[in-house]
């Protein structure tokens, strides 16, 4: 369905921000837009957990946006969480409450799809162009390098530093001296280092910063003449003088400086320091500001599924190439999986579910190409721990127990309450592949799928069983796995 309303929300380290925008052909145009200023990193203790105060800012914050997103459908709203969520080890438990708060499931991303989405939607707000830029976007957890080419990415990166974090860790309290810029410097500069010769050889003409460390960024070294020739943007002579300035300021709030917003000076030295270094690293003398981010690249994405251009597609594919799966198999086991879901729930639009379970069918074999022997369980390992563009980590968490499931016992699969709406999909796709075992195509016998009690039934022609002695025991065993999850498989002849 394409909607004429949509909207992006981005859960970020350091501020979360909604994105209202209207679909016009193949472009969106700007409606509404909202900031709140959450630091969420700055929550995170040393154990990796989320205190309790950030997390009360969070879900306030998500509140009164969730205000603004009354009346719009849940095909319309994608919420995306970035590095906080994804290392907090109680954000599992934080995020059914978050999506109470806002209203709408919350995606959490890691870092390379990040990345993406911030390609995508830097690279729609700024002139097309033939050839390659370097795209740097410094949050509060995280900063994401990538080199593209038009809207589409060729080297993607995630690292482990951001505004929020740096600053926590290097200028406490906000005190700032030259020992402490030096030490974040190289602790930031160990970051880059491991991706600096693959960036360098791949080559860019332009470099691009985006969101609000790159804006605070180049609004101080303009609005403040620091840039040499009054030049727009950041550069390496005008960092230098504001990291200057900083320190001999001995924090941001002491700066004197026009253009400094007041939610932005507490982290700012580490977004400084952080910049200083990238620069440093990719020998950049000169970068523009690009409005479109992390919430533009949200929505074109959403605007790409509109049209059936769905990466998640695209990745599923690749997949099945790079791991050599045998198409007409998962073709074969494909169209009988979708047979029995329909035969479930006929007449009933279940499109996301169906999407599910048609990828799992397509990826189930992919753990072949390590080895044949458990294969479901290596499959499930690439799946949990893969990159795979467009897919959040609750995709590949889904994917991966489907994969799981598909063969062998049902025990081993992660806890899943008895209404989970997995169950219905993993019974399909495990029906499907004891059906096309034998990885030929014939005849099968008409079977017929129903759900029953706590579970699902099974209905073939007696005399098909008699002929088909090794699929008639696989089915009896069926009854014994499924039992021992507390669920009901009924074969019925």
């Amino acid at each position: 369905m394409i909607y004429e309303t949509i909207a992006a929300v981005d859960l970020g380290s350091n501020s979360f921000r909604l994105q209202v925008g209207r679909v016009v052909g193949n472009q969106i145009y700007p409606l509404d837009s909202l900031k709140e200023p959450v630091r969420l990193a700055s929550g995170l203790d040393e154990r990796k957990m989320l205190d309790a105060a950030s997390q009360e800012r969070a879900l306030e914050a998500l509140r009164r946006l969730g205000e603004r997103l009354r009346g719009l459908d849940a095909g319309a709203v994608r919420a995306v969480a970035t590095n906080t969520l994804r290392v907090a080890k109680n954000a599992a438990d934080f995020l059914p409450q978050a999506e109470a708060a806002l209203g709408f499931p919350i995606e959490v991303i890691a870092g390379r799809e990040e990345a993406r989405l911030v390609y995508l939607g830097a690279s729609h707000s700024l002139p097309t162009a033939a050839y390659k830029r370097l795209v740097v976007d410094i949050g509060g957890g995280s900063t994401e390098c990538i080199i593209g080419k038009r809207h589409v990415p060729q080297l993607t990166e995630s690292l482990y530093m951001g505004c929020v974090s740096y600053t926590q860790r290097f200028f406490p309290g906000g005190k700032v001296d030259k020992r402490r810029w030096r030490e974040a410097q190289v602790a930031a500069a160990r970051q880059i280092q491991h991706i600096v010769q693959e960036y360098r050889q791949r080559g860019w003409k332009e470099a691009v910063g985006t969101s609000g460390t790159a804006k605070a960024i180049a609004d101080a070294l303009e609005q403040n003449a620091l840039n040499p020739g009054g030049e727009e943007g950041i550069t390496q002579e005008g960092l230098a003088r504001l990291s200057a300035l900083l320190i001999k300021a001995g924090s941001a709030e002491r700066l004197e400086l026009r253009g400094l917003k007041a939610d932005r000076l507490p982290v700012l030295a580490g977004g400084v320091v952080i910049m200083q270094a990238i620069f440093e690293a990719f020998a950049l003398e000169h970068m523009v500001y690009a409005d479109g981010a992390l919430r533009l690249g949200v929505l074109y994405d959403q605007l790409g599924r509109f049209h059936q251009h769905d990466m998640r597609d695209a990745t599923v594919e690749q997949f099945r190439k790079r791991y050599h799966v045998e198409r007409q198999q998962v073709e074969r086991v494909e169209r009988m999986a979708l047979d029995f879901f329909a035969q479930l729930y006929p007449g009933e639009e279940r499109e996301a579910e169906l999407q599910l379970l048609s990828w799992g069918c397509r990826l189930h074999e992919i753990g072949i190409s390590v080895a044949h022997n458990a294969y479901h369980r290596h499959g499930a390992y690439i799946l949990t721990h893969a990159d795979m563009p467009g897919f959040s980590r609750k995709d590949q968490a889904q994917l991966a127990t489907l994969v799981l499931g598909h063969r062998g016992k049902l025990d081993k699969l992660p806890p899943l309450s008895v209404t989970d709406p997995l169950w219905p999909l993993i019974f399909c796709l495990r029906l499907a592949a004891l059906f096309c075992r034998a990885r030929e195509e014939r005849e099968q016998a008409f079977v017929q799928v129903a759900e029953c009690g706590k579970g699902f039934s099974v209905r073939l022609p007696a005399a098909w069983l008699a002929e088909n002695p090794w699929t008639a025991t696989a089915l009896l065993d069926e009854t014994h796995l499924w039992r021992q999850v507390g669920k009901e498989f009924q074969v019925v002849s």
